[in-house]
């Protein structure tokens, strides 16, 4: 019984890691052949794979035929001159012929001003890398290249830079400035004694049943008013807004948990409530926080 179950043990603890191998590949070269290609010329990527870059056979072309036959019938199967005897239809021509010499001749172009290619199979490797794929995503430089059939086409840079320092800019004072607001709210909600305090606390929380679709017709009229559209400062305070109910909401429920005797303690010794929300409640409720930063984020 104990060596049929560490037999069993052990092909079980086999086939688990040849599936995780297996899966680890599959993940692998697909991820490889991305990074690869990034480095290689647009040209090459849209006509070979990005494993020619490793050693491989090929064929190259060796010699060009120029003069051959023309009047010939597409069904009917014709020898070149040049190559002896080897016959074949006009398609096989196009598609490669091999030769008894173990070269392949292929037609290039049409029938009526084509020519012949005698290629030969070799070994090779494409090492022809460029970080100019990286300089049109990062930098904005605009990209030539040639077409097969030999124009040239101008690609504008996408100044990904650019777009990722816009993202940062809106996203990282849209999530800190609800947070504090809210921080500072909810505070005031749980800790502190003044007129109007339940009803206020009412009217955030039903703000989070207002769908964000009714409000941003008035939203945008009052932006154009203000001529705030297309600015940072109107992204940010709209942001913050649809976030603070959320927040203040969520950050109550949290600093109304914290123990009563730690804030008495600090009252007792003369600490004014900025001095307790600074000192204390800030350190404190950092896991919160930091959980709803990371909500507000995802959430701009």
């Amino acid at each position: 019984m104990n060596d049929s179950s560490a037999g069993g043990s052990r092909a079980s603890i086999w086939l688990i890691n040849i599936v995780l191998l297996l899966i680890c590949i599959m993940w692998l070269i697909p991820s490889l052949g991305l990074f690869i290609s990034s480095f290689r010329i647009r040209e090459d990527i849209q006509t070979t794979g990005w494993w020619t870059v490793l050693p491989h056979r090929e064929y190259e072309t060796v010699s060009v035929i120029e003069e051959l036959p023309r009047d010939f019938d597409n069904d009917i199967a014709f020898t070149i001159p040049a190559l002896g005897d080897t016959e074949a239809l006009f398609d096989e021509w196009r598609a490669g012929v091999e030769t008894p010499d173990g070269l392949r001749a292929r037609w290039i172009g049409n029938k009526r001003i084509g020519r012949l290619e005698v290629q030969k199979k070799v070994w090779t490797v494409n090492w022809d890398f460029t970080i100019d794929n990286y300089r049109q995503v990062l930098a904005g430089k605009d990209f030539v290249y040639t077409r097969a059939d030999g124009t040239e086409v101008t690609i504008p840079g996408d100044n990904f830079v650019g777009a990722f320092l816009n993202s940062i800019a809106v996203a990282v004072p849209s999530t800190i400035i609800p947070i504090l607001i809210a921080a500072f709210a909810a505070y005031g909600f749980a800790w502190m004694q003044f007129p109007g305090r339940r009803l206020m606390f009412i009217m955030v929380i039903a703000l989070l049943v207002v769908p964000l679709q009714i409000a941003l017709v008035p939203i945008l009229r009052d932006y154009t008013r203000l001529d705030l559209n297309g600015t940072f400062l109107g992204i940010w305070l709209a942001h913050t807004g649809f976030g603070l109910p959320m927040a203040t909401y969520l950050l109550f429920n949290y600093i109304g948990t914290l123990p009563r005797e730690t804030l008495e303690s600090a009252f007792i010794d003369g600490a004014s409530h900025f001095t307790i929300f600074q000192r204390l409640i800030l350190p404190l409720s950092v896991p919160a926080l930091a959980s709803f930063a990371i909500f507000q984020f995802l959430w701009v």
